[in-house]
């Protein structure tokens, strides 16, 4: 099966999406929608971004038919969701597209065919895409023949460990989580894989599951392991096997105690050369996910180095570099730090 990234997405999308409308497919919650997000970020004010939640549109929200008495014609209207009153060109996301009802999915093939919403086009230069869950998921997922034969219909992998960690990390996933997933990459497999009928944390559709694990419910469970304290452990629990499944949520609560027993981030930064290495491999790397998240001067990271220095295991100090290094929001300190590059320039054989 050939596959793209959600990374070649971001430029297959506005490459081709002025033609031919690409629809990506990929089980729940690995970041489809998200594309339009990124996008904007990519592209900027110079379109107008659009999101159409197929499923619960009707004829009305995308256009109507209105008497027109003096001529005594009929004439379109178009919804005001597709924000035609401006010049931009639209990005426009057609989410969900193959639930939508089958009447709206003729309506949609000519907007995705010819880039007209009804009768009226759309400005010179607009992007469609759509996306959807892949048939085999169970879910509902169903396409006309003919308006498959018109579109680009594209398999998204799911996430990698690596590419979700930087992009959790940049995004603010609570340092806990981000280092389960590290310790657990099997949460990140699809079910697609080799060797994943007995996975207990992912998607699958031979399974009755409301609650899996997926990028989607890593980042919403975020805010319950930030508000622990305040929910308590049976509440926190509760939570967290509601989000991301029992099986999930039970390993999680190792970390949960475990970062307990984690030093204070500034005691480490005011005593890097002697200050105890927590021994669990799941302990180090919460407080390497932490740094990333806590430093910002070039003093406080190059006192962090030496107690990275300090680590056994050099594809420990290894997370702690790819992250500073790809995060948006650290390599910025990242750069031109003496440490940082000693440090790569000793071990660059790990990448």
């Amino acid at each position: 099966m050939h596959t793209v990234t959600i990374k070649e997405l971001r430029t297959l999308i506005p490459t081709i999406g002025r033609e031919i409308t690409p629809i990506i497919q990929s089980e729940p919650g690995c970041g489809k929608t998200s594309l339009l997000h990124m996008l904007e970020e990519d592209l900027g004010d110079k379109y107008d971004y659009i999101y159409v939640d197929c499923p619960v549109k009707d004829m009305s929200d995308i256009a109507m038919t209105i008497p027109n008495h003096t001529s005594k014609t009929l004439e379109s209207y178009v919804g005001s969701i597709f924000k035609l009153e401006s010049n931009k060109p639209k990005v426009i996301l057609l989410d969900e597209f193959m639930k939508s009802p089958k009447l709206l999915q003729v309506i949609f093939t000519r907007l995705m065919l010819e880039r007209c919403v009804g009768d009226t086009p759309l400005p010179e230069g607009s992007i469609v895409f759509g996306t959807s869950n892949n048939q085999s998921d169970g879910v509902g997922d169903t396409m006309l023949a003919h308006a498959g034969n018109r579109v680009c219909i594209l398999q998204m992998e799911k996430p990698q460990v690596d590419d979700w960690l930087i992009w959790a990390t940049d995004n603010d996933i609570h340092p806990l989580i981000r280092a389960w997933v590290h310790m657990f990459p099997r949460s990140l497999a699809s079910y697609l894989d080799d060797n994943q009928e007995d996975n207990p944390y992912i998607f699958n559709p031979k399974k009755h599951q409301l609650s899996f694990v997926s990028p989607r419910s890593l980042a919403k469970s975020s805010v319950i392991v930030s508000n622990r304290d305040t929910l308590g452990d049976k509440a926190t629990m509760s939570a967290l096997s509601g989000t991301i499944g029992t099986s999930a949520s039970s390993d999680m609560s190792a970390f949960l105690s475990l970062e307990k027993k984690l030093p204070k981030f500034q005691d480490i930064l005011d005593n890097p050369d002697k200050i105890t290495i927590p021994s669990e491999i799941s302990a180090q790397l919460m407080v390497m996910f932490q740094a990333v998240d806590i430093l910002k001067t070039q003093d406080e990271l190059s006192d962090f180095m030496k107690f990275v220095n300090r680590l056994p295991s050099s594809e420990m100090q290894a997370v702690f570099f790819t992250m500073m290094v790809k995060s948006k929001k650290a390599r910025d300190i990242a750069r031109g730090n003496k440490q940082i590059a000693k440090w790569c320039e000793e071990n660059f054989d790990l990448f």
